[in-house]
């Protein structure tokens, strides 16, 4: 499954991703769901996780949200996708450029945003001070926050899901 998204990934990144037929597709799976993978991707209208993998419809269970964090209720999705759905391959995807990751860089404080941005705070103090700027301004910084942020949310989807960890533990 794992190869399947990287060379559907191959083909979007080289211009050549399949034609595909939405509306057959949307009748193909009228009855019925069975991806083969569920995705944690940001909200970002530019990191499209079908295109991106170069997919169909029925093909992905998706969980968007800023920042692609992980919660309870993003784990309690990926465990009915793959416990009870039967998705094979859970992917946590980040991108470059990500609002998110920039405003916990920038420390933003605005609403409900607060409280999901502190959930990128790990990733941001996970990176060593040598004296750089650590702000959304440091493209460099933001991407290395950003890597392991997806780093940090794949763990935690290990440590905070003992459905999953059984699940990948026995290779299913």
């Amino acid at each position: 499954v794992l190869e399947r998204f990287k060379q559907g990934n191959e083909r979007f990144a080289s211009g050549h991703g399949t034609h595909r037929n939405y509306a057959q597709q949307v009748r193909a799976t009228a009855k019925g769901q069975y991806p083969l993978a569920s995705i944690v991707s940001c909200i970002d209208s530019r990191a499209p996780a079908e295109i991106l993998f170069d997919q169909g419809i029925g093909d992905l269970f998706n969980a968007r949200v800023a920042g692609n964090i992980v919660n309870e209720d993003i784990l309690g999705s990926l465990e009915f996708a793959s416990k009870i759905a039967g998705s094979k391959l859970v992917i946590v995807l980040g991108h470059t450029s990500c609002g998110a990751v920039k405003g916990a860089c920038d420390n933003v404080q605005m609403g409900n945003l607060t409280g999901l941005l502190a959930r990128i705070m790990p990733a941001v103090a996970a990176i060593p001070n040598t004296g750089q700027d650590r702000s959304s301004k440091n493209y460099a910084f933001v991407e290395a926050v950003a890597e392991i942020n997806v780093q940090q949310n794949v763990q935690l989807i290990r440590d905070r899901s003992p459905i999953l960890k059984e699940l990948e533990d026995n290779g299913e």
